[in-house]
C-alpha cells in the first residue's frame, strides 16, 4: 500500500498494468517474428495428374425436368459432369433439346484435360433431349463407338384394377 501512495499522478495502478500488458505483448509479438523466421518455408504441394482416359463411358438422363450427363472411365469412375440446370437454365427450359446440347459441349470442355477420344454411350430416360445430348457429343468431335437405350421397361407392367361391378 505505501507504493501506491508515493505514485505520481501519471503513474496510477490502471497505467502501470497497462504499460505491463503492451511490455508482455511486444515480447509474444518478438517470439513470434522469430519462430516465423525459423520456421521452414512450406514447398507446395505437387498437383496431382490426370491420368489419360481415350476412351470411355458417357451416361446421359434425359427426364421430362432435366437432362444429367456424366463421363466415366471404363471402371465406372465419374471424371467429369454436367447438367442443364448447371448449365444455367431453369424451369422447363433445362428439358429442352438445346439444353441437352449445351450440356454435352460443357461436359466435353470438362473432360478434355483426360484426353478422351472414343466414347460408348448409355441413354436412360424420355425426356426431349435424348438425341441432341448424342449430336452434342458428335459435334464435339467424339467418336461413338456404340449408343445403349437403358430406359427401364416394364415386362408385364402392374396389375390391373379390378373389374367394376355394377
Amino acid at each position: 500500500m505505501s507504493e501506491e501512495k508515493n505514485l505520481t499522478a501519471e503513474e496510477t495502478p490502471a497505467s502501470k498494468e497497462a504499460r505491463a500488458l503492451n511490455e508482455k505483448a511486444e515480447k509474444t509479438a518478438k517470439k513470434g517474428d522469430a519462430e516465423k523466421e525459423a520456421a521452414p518455408t512450406k514447398t507446395p504441394k505437387a498437383k496431382k495428374g490426370r491420368q489419360m482416359v481415350p476412351e470411355g463411358h458417357v451416361y446421359v438422363t434425359a427426364s421430362y425436368n432435366n437432362t444429367l450427363m456424366s463421363f466415366t472411365d471404363l471402371e465406372g469412375h465419374v471424371l467429369a459432369q454436367s447438367s442443364a440446370g448447371g448449365c444455367g437454365f431453369k424451369g422447363s427450359r433445362k428439358a429442352t433439346p438445346y439444353a441437352a446440347t449445351v450440356t454435352a459441349e460443357k461436359l466435353i470442355e470438362k473432360a478434355t484435360p483426360y484426353g478422351i477420344k472414343e466414347v460408348q454411350v448409355f441413354i436412360t430416360g424420355v425426356g426431349t433431349g435424348r438425341e441432341q445430348a448424342v449430336r452434342g457429343l458428335q459435334a464435339a468431335g467424339l467418336e461413338i463407338k456404340a449408343i445403349f437405350d437403358t430406359t427401364p421397361m416394364p415386362h408385364n407392367g402392374c396389375r390391373k384394377k379390378k373389374a367394376r361391378r355394377v
